[in-house]
């Protein structure tokens, strides 16, 4: 367990301003609250100092997790973002997307999201943006990265694919399937 080296940490805020923009900063930054960024076995976890304190007195081959997992980094030295995220990439979702139900079942089986499964969208969200998806009843249930913008919503075919599915909260359910 230790901070993030400038590199990583560039690599991390990358991926956050990708979903939550500006807003980003404010997660490190935060005169309310101590909240750090921490790499332990290859995972970024987003915690706050005075669990850290006691987090210190374990031994780090028994720690298993602390905080919230934001996410890993990969072999290759990408960020990948998890689902654990989704909480905090949906309190500060710079652009979100509102499916209809019949394309909720689909996106949380792990697909793509068509126009045709979306109800609402935010305003001037532009093609390859980091968006939170969200159900009908404004529940997080992933989120993923646009393929045209908002604009060109109107004049895509109904079946081509909007947004490309990154992370779902399906995802747990197939990985254990999987095992």
């Amino acid at each position: 367990m230790r901070p993030l080296t400038d590199e990583e940490t560039k690599l991390v805020l990358e991926k956050l301003v990708k979903y939550i923009g500006k807003k980003a900063t404010y997660m490190v930054s935060n005169e309310e609250t101590n909240y750090v960024f921490r790499l332990h076995r290859q995972r970024v976890y987003y915690c706050d100092e005075d669990l850290l304190k006691f987090v210190g007195t374990f031994e780090k081959k028994k720690l298993i997790s602390f905080g919230t997992c934001l996410g890993k980094f990969t072999k290759t030295g990408k960020f990948r973002l998890n689902i654990t995220a989704l909480d905090y990439l949906a309190k500060y979702a710079q652009y979100k997307i509102w499916i209809k139900p019949n394309g909720e079942q689909m996106y949380l089986y792990g697909h793509h999201i068509v126009k045709s499964h979306i109800d609402r969208i935010t305003e001037d969200t532009p093609a390859n943006a980091g968006v939170v998806i969200f159900n009908i009843k404004d529940v997080p249930i992933g989120f993923g990265t646009t393929a045209k913008s908002a604009v060109d919503l109107k004049d895509c075919n109904p079946n081509m694919i909007f947004v490309y599915n990154q992370s779902d909260v399906g995802e747990y359910l197939r990985i254990e399937d999987a095992n």
